[in-house]
């Protein structure tokens, strides 16, 4: 197993990320990345797998068809805003959430 991640870097990557892990907190990261290393390195046990090349789409055989661009009429700003009590113009006045 390639060991690329290791105590001292989990705990580099966590300074500059500036998360703060504890010893604790370290340890069960380093951990989730043991199993997510060995499980990654599956993938090199499948047979054969160096001759297989890489699908540039999950779906190779996916079809896709663009509509017609159809021009539609609009309603009228107008007409949208005649039901909002609290505006000003053409701009829908809200109440301030951040201080």
């Amino acid at each position: 197993m390639n060991k690329e991640f290791t105590e001292e870097k989990v705990e580099k990557l966590a300074d500059l990320l500036m998360i703060g892990l504890n010893e604790d907190e370290k340890k069960m990261v380093f951990e989730e990345f043991e199993i997510i290393d060995q499980n990654i390195n599956k993938i090199n046990e499948i047979p054969n797998i160096e001759q297989i090349e890489p699908m540039t789409h999950a779906l190779d055989d996916f079809v896709y068809e663009l509509r017609e661009d159809v021009v539609e009429e609009s309603v009228p700003i107008e007409e949208l805003l005649r039901n909002c009590d609290n505006k000003t113009d053409r701009e829908v006045i809200v109440p301030k959430v951040v201080d």
